[in-house]
C-alpha cells in the first residue's frame, strides 16, 4: 500500500514537475533522487500527519473516559453519603452534642481547678481564722483572770485601807 503510495506520489511529481529529461527521454540520476527524497518527505509528512490524527483520536478517548470516571466517583460519593445517613440518621446531631460537651469539658477543667486552689486557700484561711480566734479566746480568758485578780486585790487593799482609816478614828 505504502508502495502504490509513493509510485503515485512520483507520478504526480512528474507531471507538476516535468524537469529536466535526459535525452533518451529517461530522467536523470539527480532527479530521481529527488524525487525519492520529495517522495520520503511526503511519505514522512503524511505519516507524521496520520500519528497527530491518532494521537487526538486517542487524547479525545482518554478525556470522555475521565468524563464518565468523573461521574462516576460523584455518583460513588452521594451513594456513599447515602449510606452513612441511613446508617445513623441523628449522626450529625450526636457529633454537635459531642462537640459540644468536649468544648465544655475543656471549660470545666481550668474551673474545676480553681475551684480546688479557692478551696485549698479558704480551708487555709478559715484554719487560720479559728487558730487566730482561740487565741483571742485564751487571751480574753487570761484578761478576765487578771482583771477579776486585779479587782480582788484592790478590793482587799481598799479594805486594808478601810480598815485603817476607822482604826485612825
Amino acid at each position: 500500500m505504502a508502495a502504490m503510495a509513493t509510485q503515485q506520489q512520483l507520478q504526480v511529481q512528474k507531471v507538476k514537475n516535468p524537469g529536466l529529461v535526459s535525452c533518451n527521454g529517461s530522467p536523470t540520476k539527480d532527479e530521481k533522487e529527488e524525487d525519492m527524497s520529495r517522495s520520503a518527505l511526503a511519505l514522512f509528512r503524511a505519516k507524521e500527519e496520520e500519528i497527530e490524527r491518532k494521537k487526538v483520536e486517542v487524547r479525545d478517548k482518554v478525556f470522555a473516559q475521565l468524563g464518565r470516571v468523573e461521574e462516576a466517583t460523584k455518583r460513588l460519593s452521594e451513594i456513599r453519603e447515602e449510606l452513612e445517613t441511613l446508617a445513623d440518621p441523628l449522626r450529625k446531631d450526636v457529633s454537635v452534642v459531642r462537640k459540644k460537651i468536649d468544648t465544655l469539658n475543656k471549660e470545666l477543667k481550668p474551673l474545676g481547678l480553681t475551684c480546688q486552689r479557692k478551696e485549698r486557700e479558704y480551708k487555709e484561711a478559715l484554719e487560720a481564722f479559728n487558730d487566730k480566734n482561740k487565741e483571742k479566746a485564751q487571751l480574753v480568758s487570761k484578761l478576765m483572770e487578771l482583771v477579776s485578780e486585779s479587782e480582788k486585790m484592790r478590793m482587799k487593799k481598799l479594805e486594808e485601807l478601810s480598815k485603817n482609816v476607822e482604826l485612825l478614828q
